[in-house]
C-alpha cells in the first residue's frame, strides 16, 4: 500500500436509512464533467459555503491519507455510497448533521449529487424561499451519536419542478422568475469561475418552462 493511502474501512451508513439496491442504481440523469477528485472536492466547497465545519467524507474505498476526504481514483468498490458528516459553526461542537447518497451508479454521481444538493438549498436560500437551516436540521444528527438508530441523513433528489430550481412561487410572474434567474446565474458562475454549465443549463430550463407555461 502506498505510503499516501490508508487502508479502506467499511461504509459507515447512518442506520435507519434506506440504502439504493444495485439493481435499481442508475446512472446521473446530468453532465457530470468533473472528475472523481473534483467531485469529491466538491461536497467540502460547496458545504463550506454553506457554513458548514468539520466536513468528514466517508465512503468503502481507500483514502489518501493527505487528503482524507479524497478516495483513491483507483478504487472501485461494490458500495458506491457516500456520506458526508459535517457540524456548524454556529451550533454547539457536539451537534452533527450528515447528507448521504447511494442513488446513483458511481462514486462520482453520488458525490456530485450531494455537493449539487447543498448548492440547490444554498443558492434557494439567496432568494428566500427556504433557509439553510431548516435543511440542516433535516440533517441532523442526535447529539455525540453519529451511527444510532435515530440517524437522519438527506437524499439529494435531481428532479425538481421548475419553480423548485429557481425557487419561486408555481405561479411567480415574469418580473419574479428573470430576477431569480438571473440571480441564480451570477451566482453559480461565481462559485465555478463561469464554467458550470450543467447548472446554468437546468437554470434555462426552469426558466423557460415557467415563462412559456
Amino acid at each position: 500500500m502506498n505510503a499516501t493511502e490508508q487502508r479502506a474501512p467499511e461504509l459507515q451508513w447512518p442506520e435507519g436509512y434506506p440504502r439504493t439496491d444495485s439493481s435499481e442504481r442508475d446512472s446521473y440523469p446530468g453532465d457530470i464533467s468533473l472528475t472523481r477528485k473534483e467531485s469529491f472536492q466538491s461536497i467540502v466547497d460547496e458545504l463550506e459555503r454553506w457554513g458548514a465545519t468539520d466536513v468528514r467524507i466517508s465512503t468503502a474505498s481507500t483514502h489518501y491519507k493527505d487528503r482524507p476526504n479524497i478516495p483513491h481514483q483507483h478504487d472501485k468498490p461494490d458500495d458506491v455510497g457516500v456520506v458526508a458528516r459535517f457540524r456548524r459553526e454556529d451550533r454547539p461542537a457536539d451537534e452533527g448533521y450528515a447528507i448521504a447518497c447511494d442513488r446513483w451508479a458511481t462514486q462520482r454521481e453520488n458525490a456530485r449529487a450531494i455537493a449539487l444538493y447543498a448548492r440547490r438549498k444554498r443558492l434557494a436560500e439567496r432568494c428566500g424561499v427556504t433557509t439553510a437551516d431548516s435543511e440542516f436540521e433535516t440533517a441532523r444528527l442526535p447529539p455525540g451519536d453519529e451511527s444510532g438508530p435515530d440517524v437522519i441523513a438527506v437524499e439529494p433528489e435531481p428532479d425538481r419542478e421548475p419553480h423548485e430550481v429557481l425557487g419561486v412561487a408555481p405561479d411567480a410572474p415574469e418580473p419574479t422568475v428573470t430576477g431569480a434567474f438571473r440571480e441564480l446565474v451570477k451566482e453559480a458562475h461565481g462559485d465555478q469561475g463561469g464554467n458550470d454549465e450543467y447548472d446554468v443549463a437546468e437554470l434555462k430550463r426552469a426558466r423557460d418552462a415557467l415563462l412559456d407555461g
